[in-house]
Order: structure tokens, then sequence, then C-alpha cells
């Protein structure tokens, strides 16, 4: 299956549909990263975006939830036209409506684990106290409740990739953006993370997750597997996990 994925865009259960994408960078000899991807994804569903590197596939992430403008086609997440909106807009609706998590973790360093996972919340208005305590039950939730005033040089890189899950889930995103989450950990720090994302998943989450590990990439309910800026394969993965459609 070439360019296309997932289910129909004129399903009602999708959150997420990219129609026909194109981008290109044109800095120095010039790449177009994707060449008229089709891609939808429904709610409550968990998926996998696999690739070598140069596939295109961070790409792909990064035109899908409005990190990066696409150069042709349209990108709807629940049924918000990105590219009609102004910066300040898209902006806006990331911050209301996605979550995202990095292989590089992203955490500021001059805050605590519990000061940065109320970040959204206090973004999105609400007021410092009730903020602190769903940032505290956050942090309970991914089992770091007790290392809440610690910043992120004290943490091991697992905790500080569990609290940037809390941090991409404390204020209920529509859809969490995934890019490497687990990259940068070891295999036991890897399986803890991912089952965060799995159980995350279970309670209705939408997941797009971008790795090359297909050991991870099995655990969803379908994986994508890009190259050369095109989806070669879509389907169903070969151990779906929860959520699956």
């Amino acid at each position: 299956m070439v360019g296309r994925a997932g289910p129909a865009a004129h399903d009602r259960r999708v959150i997420v549909s990219g129609q026909g994408i194109w981008k290109s960078y044109r800095t120095g000899a010039g790449v177009t990263a994707l060449k008229g991807v089709d891609v939808h994804v429904a709610r409550g569903e968990m998926v996998a975006v696999m690739g070598a590197s140069g596939s295109g596939k961070t790409t792909l992430l990064n035109c899908l939830s409005g990190l990066e403008r696409v150069d042709a086609g349209r990108v709807l997440v629940g049924g918000a036209d990105l590219a009609r909106l102004s910066d300040d807009e898209r902006t806006a609706h990331r911050a209301r409506h996605m979550g995202f998590v990095f292989q590089a973790f992203n955490l500021l360093p001059v805050l605590t684990a519990v000061e940065n996972v109320e970040i959204p919340l206090l973004l999105l208005g609400l007021r410092p106290r009730p903020a602190r305590a769903q940032a505290l039950a956050m942090l309970g939730a991914v089992g770091l409740e007790h290392r809440a005033r610690h910043r992120p040089d004290q943490l091991s890189g697992g905790e500080q990739q569990r609290v940037a899950v809390a941090r991409a889930l404390v204020h209920r995103p529509a859809v969490l953006w995934a890019d490497e989450p687990t990259g940068n950990l070891d295999s036991e720090a890897s399986e803890t993370v991912l089952g965060l994302l799995l159980l995350a998943n279970r309670d209705g989450q939408t997941i797009v997750l971008v790795t090359h590990n297909p050991a991870l990439a099995e655990r969803a309910a379908r994986t994508i597997e890009m190259r050369d800026g095109q989806i070669v394969r879509a389907g169903r993965a070969a151990s779906a996990g929860a959520g699956s459609m």
C-alpha cells in the first residue's frame, strides 16, 4: 500500500486526517521529505510509524501535529484544518488538544518535575493550586510523586521520560505525539515508558508513535512503514496492543 494508511477520511471516528501531504526542505540541494502522503488515525487508536533514518517519519509527525506547515495537501486534527489557522491559532490548538513526548525529554532544567508537568495546565488558564494538584496526581499515575520536587538533572533518563509522559497527558489531549520516546533509554526504562503509553491507550488516548524499533512498533494496534517520503506498507501490527480497531 503506497501513499495511504488508515480508515477513510470521511469516517466519523477519524481524529487525524492527512490528505495528499507534500513537504520539501529547500536548503542546499533540496529534499522532498513527503510525497503526497494520505494517512488517517481513528480516535483511541495507537499507530506506530516506522522507517529508516531519512524516510520521512518524523517529518510526517511534525506536519500532522502542526509543528511544521505542509507545502501542499490538508491536515485536520479534531476537525480543525491546520493550514487555515494562523501561527498563534495553531500554537493554541496544539496547547489545548495535543501532547508531545520527544526522545530528548525536553524538560525545562530549572523547574522541578511537578512544575514541568503543570505547565500545560497553567498555559490553558488553570489556577495554580488546582494545576499543582492535577500535576501531582499525574506524577503519581506514572509512579513519580515522590520525585515531584526534583529537577531533571536529579532524575534518571527513564524518570525524566516518565515526567515527560505525565506532562503530555496531564491536560487530557485529543492526540499524543511521541517521537522515538524510548530512543535514549535502556531496555528496562523503555518497557516502563511503553507500559505507560499502552495504559493511556487502553483508557482511550489516541497515540501516534514514531520509532525505528520493530519490537516497540508491534505493540501498537497498527503500523505504518515509510520509505523515501511515502507510505510503503500499512496494516495491523503483528502483536497489536489495546485500543486496536
